[in-house]
């Protein structure tokens, strides 16, 4: 059986903030970020609705056409970052103003983020906890990685546990060598793909 497979849109936003909120409620990121479950309960669909803006503006969104899995990808060009990214700034004082760990993780994870060559960046990627091991995720990055593979195209994400840097090792990613180290919190695997000729 076939997962449909569609690119996502502005009026797709509420449904897929709820459902990155519910994938990643339990996430040992978000569990860094948000300590306090509660308070978690309350800004975490808003911290995530800003990567969410970020790929609907300046990226893709795919998603299964039942809602139950999103991926979002960035395209990456190569050389340094033109200006200052206002991303991280952008998370604290959407979601969290007096939450530091809200901006420090999109510092941390853009300190070591790539740039000597152009790649896809897979930003986020979320399926519903009810649907999750069905291969989901796998479904909807595949063919963004066939893409790469026909065009050269090397791809990067952080892995948010090392559960699921096992995940992405089966579809080609590396590890890069250097964990983003949150302080006092879990590490993040930075992961790379060469395309596949």
């Amino acid at each position: 059986m076939g997962v449909e497979i569609r690119q996502a849109g502005a009026s797709d936003r509420e449904a897929l903030v709820r459902l990155l909120d519910a994938a990643f409620m339990d996430d040992p990121v978000s569990s860094w970020v948000f300590p306090d479950r509660t308070h978690r309960g309350r800004v975490h669909g808003t911290f995530l609705g800003v990567f969410l803006d970020v790929a609907l503006r300046d990226g893709r969104v795919d998603m299964t056409e039942d809602g139950s899995a999103t991926a979002l990808w960035l395209q990456v060009p190569a050389g340094p970052p033109q200006g200052e990214d206002d991303t991280p700034a952008l998370m604290r004082q959407t979601a969290d103003p007096d939450n530091e760990r809200a901006e420090l993780v999109g510092r941390l994870t853009g300190e070591v983020h790539p740039h000597d060559r152009a790649h896809e960046y897979l930003l986020l990627i979320a399926v519903s906890p009810e649907r999750q091991g069905e291969g989901l995720g796998t479904a909807l990055i595949q063919p963004v990685l066939d893409r790469c593979d026909r065009d050269g195209v090397p791809a990067y994400l952080e892995a948010s546990s090392e559960r699921s840097s096992t995940l992405y090792e089966r579809l080609g990613f590396a590890f890069t060598g250097r964990t983003v180290d949150l302080p006092g919190g879990p590490p993040m695997w930075p992961m790379w793909r060469e395309p596949v000729s």
